[in-house]
């Protein structure tokens, strides 16, 4: 078993509804919705035009920046708008809605690359970077970009299927179900960074998986070791798994590359496999749809741009009591308000919630307990950072190292003033970023005066 990482919470898993359904794909949708922007990172140019002819695959978002991912169809049919739309964040985006002719006709350019498995490290990133691969856990962080800055530091590579969340079961399907496809995936990332082994984090509460990576690995006599993990929430957080598995710690504002760790989600590392032998673009994912407010919950491989609606219907709709509905977890996700909103490559689950779970009070408190420091798992002090946002002292938040939050929700569901602890967090650095930004065009506009003054 491996070590323990500071903090940490034990919520019920709710995960007995969807653990043991096998993925059942998605009733072909009518149309998708294809955001520009479902990645960390600059959003993507629509590079299609009303009234053109896609194919599955076909790229209909170019990546324009550094930090970005290109966006593919992921149904075949007639582009019907290029405009902005509702997005998960809640905000509209700009999207391309795809009518869907329902022939699900692959796009010729999705092939395997030539020299599949004698392609060099930057040439398998160039791979992936035109497949759109992204950190498919919920950081949706483009994958040809971590590993491009990993190459040269990266000593141990970890697959996450941790899936510490409550009721989520996709990654879990996918270990059960796929499992070549991740050792395969696995041993491509092990190419790349010029490892000896990888090793595949698994939670206690998944044994079957872990038994049947075993198995499927000595078969293969894969360089990978299946390293079992305490269920303990946030065991999935990149930074606390590499301190589960090697006990390294993770620096203040640094990313997991600075010990020598490369972290990388089951899905993402099955996306990393048809990637590079197929030739598969990311189009679509699983989606775990739980809760007490889901009919008949399941695990739904869907297109990527598919609106919640369509999977909610495809699991017998909701109860009449429902009153929350969460893209993601119940710890991490967003709550959504309009269900033609689409999944992204980031949407692992979306749980519906009615009756008396709801635990909101009119008048939250802190009662100074300490709870909310005694769990988090970065050493923060989450009752100062509140106070410190609620008052607007943004010095002071970002002294207390407001930035490290990792926003895992502990500090949330531990409190017995039910503070809305990650909120106001998610709100403080969005008020630090814009700060900064400010700061920097003001000085930007500072230094062009001065220099216009001189050259005067």
């Amino acid at each position: 078993m491996a070590q323990a990482f500071f903090g940490g919470i034990h919520p019920l898993d709710k995960k007995d509804a969807t653990n043991k359904k096998p993925i059942e794909k998605l009733p072909p949708p009518a149309r998708v919705v294809v955001p520009m922007s479902m990645h960390i990172g600059a959003p993507c140019q629509p590079c299609v035009a009303v009234g053109d002819h896609v194919t599955v695959g076909q790229k209909v978002g170019e990546a324009t920046a550094a930090v970005s991912a290109a966006v593919h169809a992921s149904v075949s049919g007639t582009v019907a708008a290029v405009e902005p739309r509702i997005h998960f964040s809640g905000v509209p985006v700009m999207s391309v809605v795809i009518e869907n002719d329902f022939n699900d006709t692959p796009c010729h350019d999705c092939r395997p690359p030539e020299r599949g498995a004698d392609l060099g490290a930057e040439e398998l990133v160039k791979v992936l970077q035109n497949a759109g691969v992204v950190g498919m856990g919920g950081a949706t962080f483009p994958t040809h970009i971590k590993i491009s800055s990993g190459l040269g530091k990266v000593d141990t590579v970890i697959i996450n299927a941790s899936e510490c969340e409550p009721y989520i079961t996709s990654d879990h399907r996918l270990l059960l179900e796929y499992p070549e496809e991740i050792i395969g995936g696995a041993k491509i990332l092990a190419r790349i960074f010029g490892v000896d082994r990888v090793h595949i984090g698994v939670e206690a509460n998944k044994q079957n998986a872990a038994e049947l990576l075993r198995v499927k690995i000595d078969e293969q006599k894969a360089p990978l070791v299946v390293d079992m993990l305490h269920t303990r929430y946030p065991q999935g957080a990149e930074k606390q798994l590499c301190q589960s598995i090697t006990g390294r710690q993770v620096p203040p504002g640094a990313l997991p590359a600075a010990i020598g760790c490369a972290v990388f989600n089951v899905a993402t590392t099955a996306a990393i496999y048809r990637a590079v032998t197929a030739g598969t673009p990311l189009t679509h994912r699983v989606v775990t749809v739980s809760g007490s407010g889901v009919n008949e919950p399941k695990n739904l491989l869907c297109p990527i741009g598919t609106p919640i609606r369509e999977l909610l219907d495809a699991c017998g709709g909701v109860k009449k009591s429902t009153f929350k509905i969460l893209m993601g977890g119940p710890m991490m996700g967003h709550a959504q308000f309009d269900m033609e909103a689409p999944i992204g490559k980031g949407t692992n689950a979306i749980l519906a919630f009615c009756e008396d779970e709801e635990r909101t009070v009119e008048y939250p408190a802190c009662i100074r307990c300490g709870k909310c420091a005694s769990v988090c798992p970065m050493k923060l002090q989450p009752l100062f950072m509140y106070q410190y946002e609620q008052a607007g002292m943004l010095e002071a938040l970002e002294r207390a190292n407001v930035m490290d939050c990792i926003e895992c929700g502990a500090c949330t569901y531990i409190c017995p003033g039910r503070l809305h602890l990650v909120q106001a967090f998610r709100a403080g650095k969005q008020k630090i970023n814009n700060a900064r930004a400010a700061a920097k065009a003001a000085a930007e506009k500072a230094a062009k005066a001065a220099a216009a003054k001189k050259e005067g």
